[in-house]
């Protein structure tokens, strides 16, 4: 299974996560638009990336025949929603440029809790779940036709 546009995105998100903790010690308030501006499009990918596996990574998964790996698939899956719906309400949060600058403590204090957890499962699914999908036989690979993911 081809899972190369999920390695690509993992590399946009973790790039734009470094890119915030740069603009974040060289200050929030002095760098509160291009933050709001970093996160926003840091959102894009992680909101494009999300819904890619929910339609199409995790039922291919699922309809693999290979039950370790569709076990695997929903652990991940499941493990994901509280991870997404707390990146999802952060960004939110502070996608305004205005309210990071008011409150510079406050954001610092929540990135580094969902940003870090948003960071670990990206390296978690690098060492331990794309390997897993890479190594699936020929009898277990699914094919998707619509050029996203394909055997």
């Amino acid at each position: 299974m081809n899972i190369d546009r999920f390695k690509h995105h993992h590399v946009e998100i973790l790039s734009g996560i470094a890119a915030l903790r740069k603009l974040s010690h060289l200050g929030v308030t002095d760098h509160a638009v291009d933050i709001a501006h970093e996160l926003k499009a840091l959102s894009q990918i992680v909101t494009q990336h999300l819904a890619i596996e929910d339609r199409i990574l995790y039922p291919s998964l699922e309809r693999s025949g290979d039950e370790r790996m569709a076990g695997m698939s929903r652990a991940y899956q499941n493990d994901m929603q509280g991870i997404a719906s707390a990146f999802i309400n952060f960004a939110r949060r502070w996608s305004n440029a205005t309210l990071l600058s008011k409150n510079p403590d406050g954001f610092r204090d929540e990135a580094n809790i969902v940003l870090k957890n948003v960071h670990t499962r990206m390296v978690r699914e690098n060492r331990e779940f794309y390997p897993a999908i890479e190594s699936l036989g020929e009898a277990g690979r699914t094919a998707v036709h619509d050029g996203l993911l394909y055997a």
